[in-house]
């Protein structure tokens, strides 16, 4: 018997950047798109162009960009009513974004017809089926999104067919079925499902259900779960569930279960062994907490802590965990053992090259450090430039590049209505010769930077490449106010590559010192590596 076939939509860059305190750049979602797209998701959902420039530069950008397996989404409404197609901004946008598919949404729920469109209900029939009309020949794959399907079936049932309907004669090869209040339960998910598949068969189209539910009830996976086990070929969410109000249906548990108990196939269940890596990634740009307590992806998710369960799961893993972490790209952790964390250092050091035999004390002299720094606060998901560095130091194969024999920053604010002036002065030992500099910036960590570069330049003149493209700071401690401890990530590219670097400390210019100077070790490191090959 073959395997269900499904379609991962992701739409984290668009609806999951509606969540309260979630907001990513245009370089973020770049770089989300990608790690995506090595997760093997079918389609992401980059904007809305037609209602946010933000989305037309990330397209824009996107333009320059090889994708190799997602396909970009552009996202937005069907037509104004007082516009025709062809002088509707909206569709317009759309088109000028040149993605290779467009979902737009319409209305299904006659209150919003009356109320939010303010237009008679055979006047929605008219712009589903012409928007979607339109945009047909322009546009390599056409979905429709009907929105608040659900709750408009339960309120009309006939008139929430009816704009079915309409998206299938005017082109739509998926129509996907929302819950945007995020209010549906299970069992009145499946009779109305099963419905719109009948409607389907009677009319005799070729087109396929998709899912898009909101969390609300805390039901959105198992309503998307359970619309996958009735037959339906897309599910759409958001990595770790983010979206406004309570979220998005969670891809990091829905993707998981399709792999690896639903036997389900697409090309992310076929890597949903870097669904944790995808996960935190997207937490480190957003800027916010990972939720250790997440299923599968969390950090405390395969966490067994003392007593029988410890014990048991030492014998066989199977005795308390429901799936092997692994799978999922996450690691067993004991919290009172030093074995945990090893398969994460063996499976980094591969990634990066370098050689490691299971027993190796290094191993696990590199397992105490990384507890130790991370208990400090210290994250390498978004900072894998200087976890690479960390266990080269190990090694004894890095190289000290510089040696600092000290800084100091110091700002001035000489006239109120003038921005502040910062200096930074740096001493530095490099090969045995002793280098002074000083420079100005916007701001202390610019002007460090900026002495930094101008101390090495002449000993590594490459240095001249790095461009710091992204600087958060997060506060660790927040019980302890102005005195917190804070971490600092930095993203950090040159010609040919892409790196983050990660500093902590109670001080934000020390932290941001440690994250600058990994980026120029890691810059210079690689710099020698491609010398050697």
């Amino acid at each position: 018997m073959s395997k269900q076939l499904v379609e991962i939509y992701d739409t984290t860059l668009r609806d999951g950047t509606q969540a309260e305190n979630f907001n990513l750049s245009v370089n973020d979602k770049v770089r989300i798109s990608h790690q995506l797209d090595e997760l093997g998701v079918d389609f992401i959902e980059g904007g809305w162009p037609g209602s946010n420039p933000q989305a037309v530069e990330f397209f824009q950008t996107m333009h320059g960009h090889i994708m190799k397996h997602a396909r970009l989404s552009a996202f937005g409404s069907t037509r104004m009513f007082a516009n025709p197609a062809d002088k509707d901004a909206n569709l317009q946008a759309l088109i000028a974004a040149k993605t290779p598919v467009i979902t737009i949404f319409g209305k299904s729920w006659d209150i919003h017809v009356f109320d939010a469109l303010r237009i008679k209900l055979e006047d929605n029939l008219l712009i589903i089926e012409e928007s979607l009309r339109y945009l047909r020949p322009h546009v390599a794959s056409l979905f429709y999104d009907a929105e608040h399907f659900f709750d408009g079936f339960k309120k009309n049932a006939e008139y929430a067919l009816a704009t079915l309907g309409k998206a299938i004669d005017g082109g739509a090869e998926r129509l996907i079925l929302c819950d945007t209040n995020g209010g549906m339960l299970p069992q009145e998910v499946q009779p109305i499902v099963e419905r719109v598949q009948q409607f389907i068969r009677e009319r005799g189209a070729k087109v396929e259900l998709g899912i898009h539910a909101h969390n609300d009830s805390e039901t959105a996976v198992a309503n998307s779960l359970l619309a996958v086990s009735l037959g339906v070929r897309q599910v759409q969410g958001t990595m770790n569930g983010y979206g406004e109000r309570c979220g998005n249906a969670n891809l990091t548990s829905i993707i998981p279960a399709l792999a690896l108990k639903m036997d389900c196939d697409c090309e992310a269940v076929r890597r949903v062994g870097t669904l944790t890596e995808t996960s935190r990634l997207v937490d480190e740009l957003a800027n916010l907490p990972s939720n250790k307590y997440q299923p599968y992806v969390g950090r405390s998710a395969f966490a067994h802590k003392g007593g029988i369960h410890v014990s048991a799961v030492k014998r066989n893993p199977l005795t308390y965990e429901h799936i092997e972490p692994e799978k999922v790209g996450n690691i067993r952790r004991i919290l009172i053992s030093d074995q945990s964390g090893k398969s994460n250092v063996l499976h980094k050091a591969n990634i990066f090259g370098i050689n490691l035999e299971d027993d190796s004390p290094i191993v696990s002299a590199i397992v105490r450090e990384l507890k130790e720094l991370e208990n400090q606060g210290f994250q390498y998901e978004g900072a894998e430039a200087s976890f690479e560095l960390l266990m080269r130091r190990a090694l004894g194969t890095q190289r000290n590049y510089f040696q600092l024999k000290g800084f100091r920053a110091i700002n001035s604010k000489r006239a109120m209505d003038q921005p502040p002036e910062t200096e930074a002065t740096i001493r530095l030992e490099v090969g045995g010769e002793e280098v002074h500099t000083a420079a100005m910036g916007n701001g202390p960590v610019n002007a460090l930077d900026r002495a930094l570069r101008k101390a090495l330049i002449h000993f590594y003149p490459s240095l001249q490449e790095v461009e710091l493209v992204d600087y958060k700071v997060r506060v660790l401690s927040g019980e302890h106010g102005t005195g917190a401890k804070v971490r600092v990530l930095i993203e950090s590219r040159d010609q040919y590559e892409q790196w983050g670097t990660v500093g902590v400390s109670l001080n934000i210019i020390e932290a941001s010192w440690q994250a600058i100077v990994d980026s120029m070790n890691f810059k210079l490191m690689r710099d020698e590596q491609r010398q050697a090959k």
